[in-house]
C-alpha cells in the first residue's frame, strides 16, 4: 500500500486506503486545524520522538459505546465510597504530561512528544480536548484525556499513580459522556484493559459510518470546558 506525503494544506486522503497496519499518510503538522480534520475522518498521529508525524487509521477499531460500559464490582465500591475526588478539565496539562512520564518511568517509551503536548494543549485551550482527573489526598493520582468533537469522544492515554485512579477517572467520564449524548468513544488500538470495560472490535467500515454521523451532531456536554457537576 502506499503511503501518503502530506502537503502543507491540511488534507488527508480517504482513511480506507491505509495500509495493513493502519499506517496512512507521513509529515503536515499538529495544528488544531488539522487534528480536527484528522479525528473526524477517523485518523489519528501516533510516532515516536525523532521520527516524522504519522498519521493511522487501523481496521479493525476498538471501540466503547458508552451505554455498554463495564463496571467490575470492586471499581463500583471504590466509587461508592468516594476514595478518589474526581474533576474534569481542571489539571488538563499535568495530565497529558503524567501520562507521559509514567510510560517512560516504566521503560515502555510513548508518542506523547513533547511537540505532542504542546499540540494537545493548544487543543484544550480551543475546547476540544478534554481531561477527567482523580485526587487522592489532594494530590493527583491518575487522569485520562482525549479529543472531543459533536458526538464523538477520542480517547488518547490514561495514568495512574495510585492504584485504580485511572479507572475511577475513566468510568466517571465514561458516564458523563452517556448523559452529554455522546455516541461512541473512540478506542483506537485493541488493548484487554480496555476490553475488561466493554470496548469490542468493529470494522473500519462501521466505525467510520457511525463516526460520520456522530461528529456532525452537537452534544450536551458544556463547553468550552467540562464541569464534573454539568450533567
Amino acid at each position: 500500500m502506499p503511503l501518503y506525503m502530506l502537503p502543507k494544506e491540511p488534507y488527508f486522503p480517504p482513511p480506507q486506503l491505509a495500509g495493513p497496519e493502519g499506517l496512512l499518510a507521513v509529515g503536515g503538522d499538529l495544528s488544531v486545524r488539522r487534528l480536527l480534520i484528522a479525528y473526524k475522518m477517523g485518523i489519528f498521529p501516533w510516532y515516536n520522538e525523532g521520527e516524522p508525524i504519522l498519521w493511522w487509521s487501523p481496521d479493525p477499531r476498538m471501540v466503547l459505546f458508552p451505554s455498554e460500559l463495564h463496571v467490575p464490582r470492586r471499581l463500583k465500591r471504590i466509587l461508592r465510597q468516594g476514595r478518589f475526588e474526581i474533576t474534569f478539565d481542571k489539571a488538563f496539562s499535568r495530565v497529558i504530561t503524567e501520562c507521559a512520564n509514567v510510560r517512560r518511568e516504566r521503560g515502555e517509551g510513548t508518542w506523547i512528544t513533547a511537540d505532542m503536548v504542546k499540540a494537545y494543549i493548544r487543543l484544550h485551550k480551543a475546547g476540544h480536548a478534554h481531561s477527567a482527573e482523580a485526587w487522592h489526598k489532594g494530590r493527583l493520582a491518575g487522569g485520562v484525556y482525549g479529543v472531543s468533537v459533536g458526538q464523538a469522544f477520542f480517547g488518547e492515554s490514561m495514568f495512574a499513580r495510585v492504584s485504580d485512579a485511572s479507572k475511577a477517572a475513566f468510568v466517571t467520564l465514561i458516564r458523563h459522556l452517556e448523559a452529554w449524548d455522546f455516541k461512541i468513544i473512540d478506542c483506537q488500538v485493541t488493548t484487554a484493559h480496555l476490553a475488561r470495560f466493554g470496548a469490542r472490535e468493529i470494522p473500519r467500515g462501521k466505525f467510520l459510518t457511525i463516526l460520520k454521523e456522530a461528529v456532525e451532531r452537537p452534544s450536551k456536554a458544556p463547553a468550552p470546558h467540562w464541569s464534573i457537576d454539568a450533567k
